[in-house]
């Protein structure tokens, strides 16, 4: 399932860092405030550490996606901030039915040949079908976003403009959002959001197809990849397909070539003599990879859950990763949103 939203419920407004003095019983209730804890949470994607228990949550009432439990693209969302220093830590939950990572996947036909699933009904960016659970917070730079404290990413969604979810962008230069943006197949498996942010940039289908949206200098650290030949150029060193216990990810380093490709490469130099030899070697990686995965499996099995949990880490001031903030810029306001 993957989380979709073409308009946001009014979402969280928080006050987040160490010099803050809101306290729980004053808090609007749609305000998010971080407690302050003396331990940090550990980021294992659970909810039962004790730094999380003296935090007040607050509930965010989501509508108009696709694939929830109610068939009606409606969940609601319950987050809880803590911080230790200059350093906020979020906990964000939601009730979802499915784990989706599947993004765009190749499938092998049973004629040998390779196909890419889509969504029959994607009219162009709407897969609901083949798509990754995602989420995303949007900071206000020093306070530029004009009415981002009373409609929250509602200022920087337009509709249409090309797309069936249409475009994110603000309304005037001088407007800076920060962005971090989980993607359930592209950043989560690594524990990690894409760095973005938001601008004013209009939508273009060729010079800025993603509007105002864009990743921070030297990001994204992902890629996607094409058939070459028809066929992968490689496959993950478990040698598993997706369906049937594998991945639908692969991390850099673990590519490696598939049994076609060893015995297509020696054939074309000249050597079918060692076919078998560097299959053979491939196997045994596979194997130790297999088994060291079984027993991290093991030592860091999780209980079943029934929501997703998300852990997010992030300093603010200076030293902020975020490119387009100054040094010493400290967000106060954060909103939630979905994008596409």
């Amino acid at each position: 399932m993957e989380l979709r939203l073409t308009a946001l419920t009014l979402a969280a407004a928080t006050a987040l860092l160490a010099a803050c003095v809101t306290r729980d019983a004053d808090a609007p209730p749609n305000v998010l405030v971080a407690a302050k804890t003396t331990t940090a949470p550990v980021l294992d994607g659970m909810a039962n550490d004790p730094a999380w228990a003296a935090a007040r949550p607050i509930k965010v009432e989501l509508t108009g996606g696709v694939n929830f439990a109610d068939g009606k693209g409606a969940t609601t969302a319950t987050l809880k901030a803590v911080y230790i220093g200059d350093t906020v830590y979020f906990l964000v939950q939601y009730a979802d039915p499915t784990n989706s990572v599947r993004r765009g996947p190749f499938q092998k036909q049973a004629d040998g040949t390779w196909k890419k699933l889509k969504d029959p009904n994607d009219k162009g960016g709407d897969d609901n079908v083949y798509y990754e659970d995602k989420w995303a917070m949007i900071w206000n730079i020093n306070d530029s976003i004009v009415n981002f404290d009373k409609k929250g990413c509602a200022v920087a969604c337009h509709t249409g403009e090309g797309k069936p979810f249409g475009n994110k962008y603000l309304s005037s230069e001088g407007q800076l959002g920060d962005m971090w943006h989980m993607k359930g197949s592209r950043t989560a498996p690594l524990g990690k959001v894409d760095d973005q942010y938001l601008d004013h940039t209009r939508y273009d289908a060729k010079a800025s197809p993603n509007a105002g949206r864009k990743s921070d200098p030297g990001g994204p650290e992902y890629k996607a990849f094409d058939l070459v030949g028809g066929k992968p150029a490689f496959m993950n060193k478990d040698g598993k397909p997706a369906n049937a216990g594998g991945l639908y990810y692969i991390v850099d380093g673990n590519q490696v070539p598939s049994e076609q490709d060893i015995r297509a490469w020696t054939n074309a130099t000249g050597h079918p003599e060692v076919t078998e030899e560097l299959i053979a070697m491939l196997r045994q990686v596979q194997d130790v990879h297999t088994r060291w995965r079984r027993r991290l499996t093991w030592r860091h099995a999780l209980t079943p859950r029934r929501h997703r949990r998300w852990l997010l880490r992030s300093t603010t001031g200076p030293g902020s990763t975020s490119v387009p903030t100054a040094a010493g810029d400290k967000a106060t306001t954060v909103w939630i949103s979905s994008l596409p």
